[in-house]
């Protein structure tokens, strides 16, 4: 669910994965005393059966009191999981005492919630406050230090302080003078800030996602899904990175993030790539790309996509149905890309007496596909929301508990209580600092500014302003910072977009939530394939390159989406099919021309894949001129004579032996 921060769903090989990108969190854990443990257990199935309460009104509870009260069961986690610094052995008290420290100061907040309702405190009203607020503010800072690093850090600093030097900025960027006492005050108080729509979609409805993901890692679902994959796609051609691409895409529609998901899964498919005979760049590339759309699969999808439905008002039923044919289309893509490669280099599929039956892995977890199917259900037709995923975790503990194979045992819930400890207090980790962020530009007013300004700019052409969404969203996403990059642009851009060109709201907030995911495998700061570079073996740059070419249709999706919202059913049905339609076809064409290889065709001439791949993209983006152009281009590139397959098959024996 986090973008970047939530463990994947299956445990990561740690004879594969390099030391420094193990997560310490493990050790961590079991270093500390018996009594604390026991008492972070008790804090987060309280803080479980709190939400519970809260979210299906069992008993009244005042939002900000139930905020403050879920950040005091979650957070002090944080320190405690992640280390103050590299080489902090065990839990020190340089963890202990801001985890105690963040637990003191929420339980204070959650006693005064009534009076931060029903009055300001901004500015603040006594000294205290102020003492409260500035603790809270470098505690949450010092946990964005642990969770994001030291640039997530400064870059949250620098923007959460921006209204402090506002004052000496120039043009649009300025803003009235206000104080560091105020600043901090609307940062941590705020209902534009912390206590905002960050705040508000963790504690209302990300936490039944990060409880039903739980839920399926500790019955098996991990396990399940890897096996589905193999028993779906492991004797086709080029099996084992087929299996990549299928698995990937499970295991990340169920964690959210990118970065977990390259090391949770790239430890077990990688190794089986580079035994086929794939090479150590080729899988680490694919894998980043497979992960990089987990973000982007529903039925759960990142943060981003939580935040985006409670930012515009876009129920989240509605936003899951729209990202169904980009996510299929990319996957598709990446499909169409490694049976390019297997067929030009001969690499077969896995022998089918290794793997396992497509009959008996749905015996074993059938409950597992029913689950998945009623939260779609629930979310997009019956429209329960935030209810959702806890009816669907309900139905999981009944199925797995009449299936013998599956059913949790007692011994293990305190490992469950653990797991959603730990996926909520990471996920808070990371996201409480982005609400910073937007209280920096909320509280100077130079957002609507800046939107004016970009409208200004574009006049009556789009392409300037969508390349400085792009390029922004980059930098951000490059840093790691998803969803610091989609509040930005969602408070400038996206006004400027939909003013400027008319465009749908919900393909402008897309566009801006896949450009983001995207620098995860954009050259030169890639992380997504410089995680899997790590795993592979492969040089970082080399395999961030083929990770970008191996995406290409990530990077062309959003502006087809955003120029007919058809494609994410934002249309009449009609339209939505010829597009989709054409849409494959252009993915076919554009893998195709990337890879040198088209199925039934055979090997295409070196001089023909540039044109082809160009008519790819004219016959993707929904223009009818540049549709039919892109078709008659097609459709002459299919009589020139296939390239001689003889030096392709020497030159494959070569690279793969």
């Amino acid at each position: 669910m986090n973008t970047d921060n939530t463990s994947s769903a299956i445990e990561p090989n740690p004879d594969v994965v390099p030391e420094d990108m193990r997560d310490p969190s493990e050790d961590r854990w079991m270093s500390m005393p018996v009594w604390v443990r026991a008492l972070v257990l008790v804090a987060s199935a309280g803080g479980v059966l709190m939400a519970i309460g809260y979210i299906f009104s069992i008993f009244p509870l005042l939002d900000l009191t139930y905020y403050f009260l879920l950040m005091a069961a979650f957070l002090p986690v944080v320190y405690l999981l992640l280390p103050a610094w590299k080489g902090e052995k065990g839990v020190t008290w340089a963890s202990y005492a801001p985890a105690i420290a963040i637990a003191v100061l929420c339980l204070i907040m959650a006693y005064f919630a009534r009076q931060l309702v029903f009055g300001t405190w901004v500015p603040v009203r006594e000294d205290w406050q102020l003492v409260v607020a500035v603790g809270l503010y470098l505690l949450i800072l010092e946990g964005a230090r642990r969770s994001g690093g030291v640039v997530f850090l400064v870059i949250v600093l620098v923007l959460s302080l921006y209204p402090v030097y506002a004052f000496y900025m120039p043009g649009i960027f300025w803003g009235p003078p206000t104080s560091f006492a105020r600043t901090v005050a609307f940062n941590v108080f705020s209902n534009d800030a912390m206590l905002g729509v960050v705040t508000r979609v963790v504690a209302e409805t990300l936490i039944g996602f990060l409880l039903l993901a739980a839920l399926m890692v500790a019955t098996g679902a991990a396990e399940f899904f890897l096996n589905l994959a193999l028993a779906m796609m492991g004797t086709a051609r080029g099996g084992p990175a087929k299996v990549s691409v299928l698995a990937s895409g499970f295991f990340g529609s169920l964690s959210g993030s990118i970065f977990s998901n390259v090391v949770g899964t790239g430890s077990v498919t990688i190794p089986a790539m580079k035994k086929a005979g794939f090479p150590a760049y080729y899988a680490g590339a694919l894998e980043a790309c497979a992960s990089t759309g987990g973000m982007i699969m529903p039925p759960v999808m990142g943060a981003v996509a939580f935040i985006m439905a409670d930012f515009t008002g876009i129920s989240y039923g509605t936003i899951v149905l729209a990202a169904v044919i980009p996510a299929v289309l990319y996957y598709f893509g990446l499909y169409m890309h490694v049976h390019g490669y297997a067929l030009r280099n001969n690499i077969e599929g896995m022998a089918r007496e290794d793997l396992p039956k497509v009959g008996r892995v749905l015996k074993d977890g059938w409950p597992f596909l029913i689950v998945l199917a009623f939260l779609v259900w629930g979310l997009v037709i019956m429209r329960w929301e935030r209810l959702t995923p806890f009816y669907a975790s309900g139905l999981l503990l009944v199925l797995t508990t009449l299936h013998p194979k599956l059913r949790l045992e007692i011994r293990r819930v305190p490992e469950l209580f653990y797991q959603i400890s730990k996926l909520l207090s990471q996920t808070m980790g990371l996201l409480l600092p982005t609400s910073f962020i937007l209280g920096g530009l909320m509280a100077t007013g130079v957002a609507p500014v800046i939107a004016a300004s970009l409208v200004r700019m574009g006049g009556d052409n789009v392409v300037p302003v969508l390349a400085i969404g792009i390029v922004v969203c980059m930098i951000f996403g490059m840093l790691g910072m998803i969803v610091a990059a989609y509040l930005m642009l969602a408070l400038t851009l996206a006004p400027a977009l939909e003013q400027i060109a008319g465009l749908n709201t919900l393909a402008v907030h897309m566009f801006i939530a896949y450009y983001a995911s995207l620098a995860a495998i954009t050259p030169p700061v890639a992380l997504a394939a410089f995680l899997a570079s790590r795993i592979s073996g492969s040089d970082a740059l080399h395999t961030s390159m083929h990770a970008a070419r191996l995406g290409v249709v990530l990077y062309v999706l959003p502006i087809f989406f955003l120029f007919e919202p058809a494609l994410i059913f934002q249309g009449p049905l009609w339209e939505t099919a010829v597009w989709t339609v054409l849409n494959i076809v252009a993915v076919i064409m554009i893998a195709g021309a990337s890879e040198g290889e088209l199925p039934y065709r055979g090997a295409l001439r070196t001089w023909t894949r540039l044109p082809l791949f160009a008519a790819g993209l004219l016959v993707g983006f929904p223009e009818w001129m540049s549709t039919v152009v892109g078709l008659a281009i097609a459709a002459a590139l299919f009589f020139v004579p296939a390239a001689d397959p003889k030096p392709r098959k020497a030159q494959a024996a070569a690279s793969t032996g």
